[in-house]
């Protein structure tokens, strides 16, 4: 499987990522720049964390426009695999990938601590080597994570399992039904507030967060 880790002015996650794929997973990747327009067909997309463009305007508003994201959508559409991590999430949603939006976290405080997430969904291409209800250790470093969404959205997305990890206890940042990560209805694109790569390696505190990667390995 190939990757493609997207940088935007601003991305700060982009070397965890790649470094997450290259070194542990063992598999091809490559940066795509912000101002690139390829997404090859064979790509699996990561959307990294970071403060795209400084969230001058709002976290992930000005990057929805970039060149590359036009690719994107594209991919997406192709049915390619699309991962958004942490303001990869952010962009997802203003791009229209994903429903729903993320808005200041209750309190107003950046948070920066390692988390439980439940699996709400394992039949995604993202968690197929978990267990429903099943519990990952994985960080959270974000001060706009608090998701968003109508009722009747919510309502729809539970219904078609697009709700896919969930807080453990409750979530810190205030998120709608502590959600932590959502896919789109057809299962390929997924953002998620925690950051998986940061969790491939007992040296990093906690290996979980391969559980994602292998899966899509495995898919």
């Amino acid at each position: 499987m190939r990757f493609a880790v997207l940088q935007f002015p601003g991305s700060n996650c982009d070397q965890d990522s790649f470094n997450a794929i290259r070194d542990v997973l063992k598999q091809p990747v490559r940066y795509a720049w912000h101002k690139d327009t390829r997404i090859d067909p064979d790509e699996t997309v990561i959307v990294p964390g970071g403060f795209s463009y400084g969230d001058y305007l709002r976290c992930g508003a000005i990057a929805r426009f970039s060149p590359i994201m036009g690719a994107v959508k594209e991919a997406a559409a192709r049915g390619q695999t699309v991962l958004g991590i942490c303001n990869g999430f952010q962009i997802l949603c203003e791009a229209g990938l994903l429903p729903g939006a993320l808005v200041r976290n209750t309190g107003l405080h950046f948070l920066c601590e390692t988390v439980t997430l439940t699996v709400a969904n394992s039949r995604t291409r993202f968690t197929k080597l978990a267990k429903d209800g099943e519990t990952l250790r994985i960080p959270i470093a974000h001060g706009e994570g608090n998701y968003r969404v109508d009722a009747g959205t919510l309502k729809a997305m539970e219904d078609h399992g697009q709700v896919v990890f969930r807080y453990a206890g409750g979530a810190p940042n205030g998120s709608l039904s502590d959600i932590a990560g959502v896919c789109n209805k057809e299962g390929n694109v997924l953002g998620m507030m925690p950051h998986p790569e940061r969790a491939c390696e007992p040296l990093l505190g906690s290996a979980d967060g391969l559980k994602i990667f292998q899966s899509l390995l495995n898919h």
